[in-house]
C-alpha cells in the first residue's frame, strides 16, 4: 500500500484528470499543509481514499464563489494535536510554523508548540499501552530545528520537535514548509536518532508494510 504525501505546492501531475492512472496504488493521502482546500478535495474525490492533514501557516478560511466559507477541506480528517491508526500505521499531527509575524494562520512560539505536544501526549501514551509504541509517523508542517531549515526565521524549525523525537521516537517525521520554489536546496531526507525526517514539499510516495515500516 502506498501513501501519497503532499505539501505546499500544487503538482500538475496530481491536479490532473489522469491522477487515478498515475497513482493507482495509493491507499491514503497525508497532507502537511499550505495547500488550497480544493486541491485536497480533488485528490480524495478522484482517488476515493482517506486524507489526513495538518494545517500550514498560510491555511486560513477560504470563501467559495457561492459565498460559503470553508474552514477546512471537505472530506478530509484533521490530525491537529491528535492521533489515529490507518491500516496498522499510527499517525499523529502538529501543524503550523514558528511565529514570525501577526498574519492569520497557525503560527506558534516554542512554548505554544510545547503545549500542543502536551495535549497530544495522553493519546500517545494510550497508543503505547495498547499497541506497544507511541506512534509511527508524526505529520508536521514545519521541520524540526536544525533539520531541513531555511536560511530565514520564517523557515526555521521547532526545537520542540527535537524533544518530541527524543521522547516518543516516531519512525518518521514528515514535514513541508521548506520548498524548492524558495531557492532552498536539500537534503530532503535526514536521520535524527531513531527517526527519519522527510521533507515532502510538492509530493512523495511512501510504501508501508505493517511488519517493516515505511520504505520511501
Amino acid at each position: 500500500m502506498q501513501y501519497l504525501t503532499v505539501s505546499d505546492e500544487i503538482v500538475p501531475a496530481i491536479y490532473s484528470l489522469n491522477i487515478k492512472q498515475r497513482f493507482t496504488s495509493v491507499g491514503c493521502v497525508l497532507s502537511c499543509g499550505d495547500l488550497p482546500y480544493y486541491y485536497l478535495e480533488f485528490i480524495v474525490t478522484m482517488l476515493c481514499v482517506p486524507c489526513y492533514y495538518v494545517l500550514g501557516n498560510h491555511d486560513t478560511s477560504e470563501q467559495m464563489e457561492t459565498g460559503e466559507v470553508l474552514t477546512a477541506p471537505r472530506g478530509c480528517l484533521t490530525l491537529e494535536a491528535t492521533s489515529t491508526m490507518h491500516e496498522g500505521l499510527l499517525i499523529a499531527g502538529l501543524g503550523g510554523c514558528v511565529r514570525y509575524n501577526q498574519e492569520p494562520g497557525p503560527q506558534y512560539t516554542e512554548l505554544e508548540m510545547l503545549l500542543h505536544i502536551w495535549r497530544l501526549a495522553p493519546r500517545l501514551v494510550v497508543n503505547r499501552l495498547r499497541y506497544g509504541r507511541y506512534l509511527d509517523v508524526l505529520l508536521t508542517h514545519a521541520p524540526p530545528y536544525g533539520i531541513h531549515n531555511g536560511p530565514d526565521r520564517p523557515h526555521r524549525g521547532f526545537r520542540a520537535f527535537l524533544m518530541f523525537m527524543d521522547l516518543f521516537a516516531p519512525r518518521y517525521l514528515i514535514h513541508g514548509h521548506v520548498h524548492r520554489s524558495y531557492g532552498i536546496r536539500g537534503p530532503w531526507e535526514s536521520r535524527y536518532r531513531r527517526t527519519v525526517v522527510i521533507n515532502t514539499a510538492g509530493y512523495r510516495l511512501l510504501s508501508f508494510d505493517p511488519a517493516e515500516g515505511i520504505a520511501p
